[in-house]
């Protein structure tokens, strides 16, 4: 009992005299060594800081402003605040009254007031054309004779263009006059309101972007089935030999970085077209005749073709890191105890690339998910996807709202997507190399 009342009495004066240390300086130990390890993480904070400025400025700054463009619709409430304001009790049936044309009136006067750059109304006409045809216009030459308008300007507006005596004017403003809209969405899903306000499904002639997006996503399904049909033998092939011939099909395989994406898609286009040399060569080798040339290009079967040859490195790269680690000695031991050649592939080394083929397909589809160049260039009218019709909205019909939203459920797709593989697959068993 005394040794172990002894040995207490030492460890207490132990602990107690560690607490006791101070540095050079007679700073206590303790409080220094949390100085440093603070200084320390100030200065990794301090190194990445650049880099999360830049993914902040170029990444996450860019999106976060397409999904606000997305929802964003204060262009009528800028505009004629006054006239929301006595349309909020108008029951969508008849005209409104002679006090609503009143407001809508001094709203415009008061926009002509301001200077050219700050006045509201080109923005709103813009944003009612969207919605409705030659509503721009009905704006737009209205706010030029406004100030010649005198009480009832119910009629007076009806003069001056005929869009202001159609109900159906009238509710869009009602529904479109608040900060945010769903309207561009709506649009998206290939859907409009109706008189009651209800979404219900538009024209069969004028649903275009389900039907995209479904095509989209099953061109990028195929290219990337048709990426690993290719890649998976060059890959496999590329394991299996010695390094100095592998690094040379290595080059091989990165060669078509070193041209322009440009280049290459141009080079399809003189291949594929009906007077090019695939079809000159078949018709030479008498496999098909002159008048039935093969129709390869401007199609889908042009944006397959070109996608698959661009995109197929993005395949062939995991699966080599991936084989390249798989010793061979795992197939002589499958032979050597009985089985058949292609049951050691099948159980033995192609489970062991799942994780080559799941990198290099996410790779794939996340790329030819969004690819733009090519499809424009070789797909036509057939093998257009959504990223084509996001850029027509961004470049002639300037209804950014629109490409936002296409956008944006282009990115949530993604997402889900790629949640869903996490779910059934994993992320963490993809190896990139």
């Amino acid at each position: 009992m005394a040794q172990a009342d002894a040995t207490m009495m030492g460890g207490a004066g132990a602990s107690s005299g560690t607490e006791k240390l101070v540095t050079a300086e007679g700073v206590p130990l303790k409080r220094a060594l949390e100085r440093a390890q603070r200084r320390r993480k100030l200065m990794a904070f301090a190194l990445v800081v650049p880099l999360l400025a830049f993914i902040l400025t170029v990444f996450v700054f860019p999106i976060a402003q397409m999904m606000w463009l997305s929802v964003k619709n204060d262009q009528i409430v800028n505009a004629i605040p006054r006239t929301l304001e006595e349309l909020r009790d108008w029951d969508g049936r008849e005209l409104p009254d002679e006090a609503v044309f009143a407001a809508l009136h001094a709203d415009l006067m008061e926009d002509l007031e301001r200077p050219r750059r700050e006045q509201a109304t080109g923005p709103m006409g813009i944003r009612l054309n969207y919605e409705l045809s030659a509503a721009r216009s009905a704006v737009s030459r209205t706010a030029r004779a406004a100030s010649g308008f005198e009480a009832p300007y119910k009629e007076a507006f009806i003069d001056a263009h005929r869009l202001w005596g159609d109900p159906e004017l009238w509710r869009i403003i009602k529904r479109e006059g608040r900060p945010l809209t769903a309207s561009y969405y709506v649009a998206a899903l290939d859907r409009q309101y109706d008189e009651d306000g209800r979404i219900v499904q538009r024209d069969e002639n004028r649903r275009i972007y389900v039907s995209l997006f479904g095509r989209t996503l099953m061109l990028s399904v195929i290219i990337t089935g048709m990426t690993f049909l290719l890649g998976f033998p060059i890959a496999f092939y590329m394991s299996i030999l010695p390094m100095r011939h592998a690094n040379l099909l290595m080059i091989c395989v990165l060669l078509p970085f070193w041209t322009s994406l440009l280049v290459r898609t141009s080079a399809w286009i003189v291949l594929l077209q009906q007077q090019g040399v695939i079809n000159t060569g078949l018709v030479t080798l008498g496999i098909i005749d002159d008048e039935n040339r093969l129709s390869m290009i401007y199609n889908m079967t042009g944006t397959i073709i070109a996608m698959t040859h661009i995109l197929l490195p993005f395949m062939v790269l995991p699966l080599y890191s991936v084989m390249r680690t798989i010793p061979p000695s795992y197939m002589r031991a499958a032979k050597s105890l009985g089985a058949t050649p292609w049951t050691a592939f099948r159980r033995v080394y192609f489970p062991q690339t799942l994780p080559g083929i799941g990198a290099g397909g996410v790779l794939v589809f996340i790329i030819s998910i969004g690819y733009y160049i090519t499809p424009a260039l070789v797909g036509g009218q057939s093998g257009r996807m959504i990223s084509n019709e996001i850029a027509r909205h961004i470049q002639q019909s300037l209804n950014w709202g629109l490409a936002a939203a296409l956008g944006t459920m282009l990115l949530v797709g993604v997402l889900a997507l790629y949640w869903l593989y996490n779910r059934l697959v994993g992320a963490d068993s993809l190896k990139l190399g």
